[in-house]
């Protein structure tokens, strides 16, 4: 019986009805399994589930690769987001600077969704990819792997391939810091108790933001609780509810708050929405993205912007490489303070009438 809900089934369909890796399967699939010593059972296997559930995808591709397409592609977890969006205005610029086309596309957080983007696009024959914020980089590696295309991780690592990431530790003790210092010259100082993060999961970003956040705050305020520490997802609707259940236990906000995005921020400015600002006249926010309209609310927003034009440049290089070391490569960000407007991406289009 062919998947629920697919026109076709993909490769991560296949591995999981043959049980075996997605990088297997695309082997099998392209005829590279011998090479890769997989047994022939295997690969009669995986023939047979490809042949019963109508696998048809790559097919051009198969006979395109010794070819080059001049397609670079840049795989996104979403578009609607500020640091996303700069992100790929960046790429996009840097492709055209080489001659090359960018195709940017996202995928919305779903692993599933990712393999299946990924196949789409060595459908069309890119030449490299440049994976973004990926749920499963590794995954995404095996794809690229079998079908020869380059690929390296950015915003997020993996273990298979080079990463070119935030340093997200660093950016939060700054951004923490940053926080306690602006309550120097408050009336009262501010309590550990007092300072809150909300936002994220488990994954790479929020475990090194959270770390950075905890470890200056204990040097600083001399304690931390577990409490302190809200995880949301990156749902701008799932931290709404977490400070409305915040705030009706406890009556008002902390008068510190870690925001771990800005999407996460967006639920904040939900949840004030619903309330008079005067409530949080004398909150101090510090969000680990960057937005220029945030710098200009009516509370101090500290901001983090993650350098993503180092990020990219540093990504170009290596992927230019005929075999990068597997490591995780650290640009450091950039604090930002309250009132602050910083140029960016958009800054270098120009206006037609000028």
């Amino acid at each position: 019986m062919k998947p629920q809900g697919k026109k076709k089934a993909t490769i991560y369909d296949l591995s999981v009805l043959s049980g075996c890796s997605a990088s297997t399967v695309s082997a099998v699939l392209n005829g590279t399994w011998r090479k890769r010593r997989i047994k022939e059972s295997t690969a009669e296997l995986i023939q047979g589930l490809a042949e019963q559930h109508q696998y048809t995808a790559n097919l051009q591709a198969r006979g395109l690769r010794n070819s080059r397409s001049g397609l670079v592609g840049l795989l996104l977890p979403v578009h609607d987001n500020r640091y996303f969006s700069s992100m790929a205005q960046t790429f996009e610029a840097q492709v055209r600077s080489h001659g090359k086309c960018p195709v940017v596309v996202s995928a919305s957080r779903d692993p599933q969704e990712e393999l299946a983007t990924v196949e789409t696009l060595i459908s069309y024959s890119i030449d490299e990819l440049f994976i973004a914020g990926a749920t499963d980089p590794d995954s995404v590696h095996g794809l690229c792997e079998a079908a020869g295309i380059r690929h390296i991780n950015i915003d997020l690592p993996g273990t298979k391939a080079p990463s070119v990431i935030s340093d997200n530790y660093q950016g939060a003790r700054l951004l923490t810091q940053a926080i306690i210092k602006r309550f120097d010259d408050a009336a009262s100082p501010l309590k550990p108790e007092e300072l809150f993060l909300f936002g994220g999961r488990n994954d790479h970003a929020s475990r090194e933001r959270i770390k950075g956040f905890r470890d200056i705050k204990t040097e600083l305020l001399g304690h931390d609780s577990d409490a302190c520490i809200q995880p949301t997802g990156y749902s701008p609707g799932m931290t709404q509810k977490a400070f409305e259940a915040f705030y009706e236990r406890e009556g008002k906000l902390p008068r510190g708050l870690f925001i771990n995005s800005s999407i996460n921020f967006e639920g904040l400015l939900r949840f004030m929405a619903q309330h008079p600002h005067e409530t949080f006249a004398d909150i101090v926010v510090g969000c680990y993205d960057y937005d220029p309209f945030g710098s200009f609310l009516p509370f101090p927003v500290i901001m983090i912007r993650q350098d993503t034009e180092s990020m990219l440049a540093k990504a170009f290089e290596l992927i230019e490489e005929t075999r990068p070391a597997v490591k995780i490569h650290l640009i450091q960000p950039e604090l930002v303070h309250p009132r602050t407007a910083l140029k960016g991406p958009l800054d270098s289009i120009r206006d037609i009438d000028a």
